[in-house]
């Protein structure tokens, strides 16, 4: 996920750098559809739906019963730096619905990587702490934490990350029906997510960062447990692409021990 803003570095000498999170992603305070697995066919529009707030209960409504606990997957990174050339590296992550998100830079065993853990916000190298800070990885409470964790927590989040969940229109991107939350018809400039109407999963995120209008595009859904995981995540910075994270091996419900979520145990976690 494309993770890092001004506040977060992730590895040494990389200037930016992905989980969605995603110049998006840590805040204070062509795609084809892919089927529904047969036990849940897509939803039907549904006229309740008017609002953030209607929209986000109807995203919990839908899947919380059978959202996963936990996935891992690897992630392969392409980076393209201001000069034009792409640096691309390998990374692991495993998450933990709701707030919690490891990522782990290259080989695990070198000890890079960072932590998001609820509100909180850790950078690592060679297996050190560097870093701790405040933190709500947006992306992730928009791509898991909404699906699992109660619809007033994801609405509270959401307005605190400056999300104006009043403003509410309805459109098409990549040819499906979605909801846009944060801007009326035409705006393309406020921030808003969009979130596709049959599935009900968030698939855009669009903001001002620092370097400009930052657009991140989740794609390629695959099922994981009772939920999804977009195995690819674009980011594009005024029209041209960022960071490409494109992930593989999406393992749902895997047994992950609680200390790998524990920024005292970084280095020593079963992983």
């Amino acid at each position: 996920m494309i993770a890092l803003d001004r506040r977060t570095t992730i590895a040494p000498r990389l200037v930016a750098a992905g989980l969605f999170l995603f110049a998006a992603g840590c805040h204070r305070g062509g795609p084809a559809p892919t089927p529904a697995p047969a036990r849940r066919p897509a939803a039907p529009p549904r006229a309740g739906i008017s609002s953030g707030a209607s929209l986000i209960r109807a995203m919990h409504t839908r899947y919380a019963d059978d959202w996963f606990h936990t996935v891992t997957f690897t992630q392969r990174t392409t980076v393209t730096l201001p000069s034009g050339t792409e640096s691309v590296q390998t990374w692991y992550e495993a998450a933990r619905p709701p707030g919690e998100l490891r990522i782990d830079i290259g080989n695990p065993a070198q000890g890079n990587g960072i932590l998001f853990a609820r509100d909180s916000v850790f950078t690592f190298s060679n297996g050190k702490l560097v870093r701790a800070d405040t933190g709500i990885n947006e992306l992730l409470v928009l791509a898991f934490d909404a699906y699992d964790q109660s619809s007033a927590h994801t609405e509270a989040e959401l307005r605190r990350l400056g999300f104006d969940l009043g403003r509410f229109h309805e459109t098409t991107w990549e040819g499906r029906p979605v909801y846009v939350i944060g801007a009326t018809a035409g705006d393309t400039t406020s921030k808003q997510f969009w979130v596709d109407r049959d599935r009900l999963m968030f698939v855009r995120l669009l903001e001002h960062t620092r370097q400009g209008l930052s657009d991140t595009r989740f794609d390629r859904f695959v099922p994981a447990g009772g939920g999804w995981v977009a195995e690819r995540v674009e980011q594009l910075v005024n029209g041209r692409r960022r960071v490409l994270e494109e992930y593989s091996n999406v393992r749902a419900n895997v047994e992950l021990s609680p200390t790998l979520f524990d920024p005292s145990h970084w280095a020593a976690a079963p992983h």
